[in-house]
């Protein structure tokens, strides 16, 4: 018998660099969170679905041990930066074909302990032996695009001062503010044409959903779909930018299996780590034509008070980027505000919610793996 899954409880950390804060401390933070807001006591979690890609051996045992959730089987996923939407793609199935009826879902990473600047490239790919590390890959993205497409250096900003504000009103976010174009371009530059308000920043933290059946609870976060995709072999010659073609193709089984489009959604949390990310990201799941998503955020369109705002938490760039931890943080953000419960940022009678978590970092692929998960409101 299949069951439908359903997010029944979401808890987060505060996100930024907290290296004063254990790792542990930060889960054991968002786990009482969403313990508490689902009603399920820590005796009733079957299983732990657990995102993590630079954690020490054993962090997630450690930290579920020091809230007495032990004996039970803990499941560690790396995926790079969908290693927690992938924990919750596992967890999901778990609860559909029957295997358990409440899970955890964890993403957790401390950043701060482990890296003091840009992630450094695997030497055992051809990209890591050149030194190429993300900042320089996106910001090649970008610049192909750009000449391909006509996007401007205006319209690449202006994915940073939007989710800058509207980390305003997330009180958990690394940062947030009331920035200009012209301040966002005059930033430090990082890599040509990247700026540093268009790279999001290390952090730490953590981030937790209690997943279970969706007849468990009447106010109980469906989840449509969720889909997840590994990168197909890329050669550098496809006619697209790196990252868009795994974007699209897990986006179109996701609706595929959820039936709808993207029409439908309310609003979307993507994976913004560069600015270039949320314009590949919505071409990719279908929310503007291909070449179009530099004008589409330029319109207004994405932003809170448009027809589907992207990024209402702050994103990536604002809210922080704690790797294993960021997924699950897009699905509680999501949560929220298909609950009506995300305040200054809320949007407006939201119904469909629509995440996307890609992470890369692989030489010859495009992209590590993709998730993409639509949710829908009780």
């Amino acid at each position: 018998m299949s069951h439908q899954a359903a997010v029944l409880g979401v808890g987060t950390s505060s996100f930024g660099k907290q290296p004063e804060v254990p790792l542990a401390q930060l889960a054991w933070s968002a786990v009482q969170e969403a313990l508490s807001d689902s009603g399920v006591d820590a005796r009733g979690i079957e299983a732990a679905y657990v995102g993590s890609v630079l954690g020490p051996f054993g962090s997630a045992q450690r930290a579920l041990q020091g809230l007495g959730i032990g004996r039970i089987p803990v499941i560690t996923v790396e995926n790079a930066c969908a290693s927690g939407t992938t924990a919750f793609h596992e967890a999901c199935w778990a609860v559909r074909e029957g295997r358990y009826e409440t899970v955890l879902v964890l993403g957790q990473e401390h950043m701060s302990s482990r890296i003091t600047g840009a992630i450094p490239p695997d030497l055992g790919d051809p990209e890591g032996r050149s030194g190429l590390a993300l900042p320089g890959v996106y910001a090649m993205a970008a610049s192909r695009y750009m000449a391909r497409y006509g996007l401007t250096l205006r319209q690449l900003a202006q994915v940073s001062v939007k989710n800058h504000g509207h980390a305003l009103g997330n009180s958990r976010a690394q940062y947030s503010g009331d920035y200009t174009v012209e301040e966002v371009l005059a930033s430090p530059l990082i890599a040509d044409p990247l700026t540093l308000l268009q790279c999001c920043p290390i952090s730490d933290g953590a981030a937790a959903l209690v997943v279970g059946r969706a007849a468990a609870r009447r106010d109980a976060v469906r989840v449509r779909s969720c889909a997840l995709r590994s990168g197909r072999a890329w050669g550098y010659r496809s006619e697209h930018a790196w990252g868009f073609e795994i974007v699209r193709e897990t986006a179109e089984a996701a609706y595929a299996e959820a039936g709808l489009g993207a029409s439908e959604a309310d609003l979307f949390e993507v994976h913004d780590s560069f600015t270039i990310g949320e314009i590949l990201s919505i071409e990719g799941l279908g929310l503007a034509a291909e070449g179009e998503g530099g004008r589409l955020t330029e319109s207004g369109h994405t932003a809170l008070g448009g027809p589907q705002p992207v990024n209402p938490s702050g994103g990536l760039l604002s809210r922080g980027h704690p790797l294993g931890c960021t997924g699950v943080a897009q699905l509680a953000e999501v949560t929220w505000q298909l609950r009506g419960q995300a305040g200054a940022r809320q949007v407006e009678g939201a119904r469909i919610g629509v995440v996307e978590t890609m992470g890369g970092g692989v030489a010859g692929l495009d992209g590590n793996a993709c998730v993409v998960a639509v949710l829908e409101r009780p």
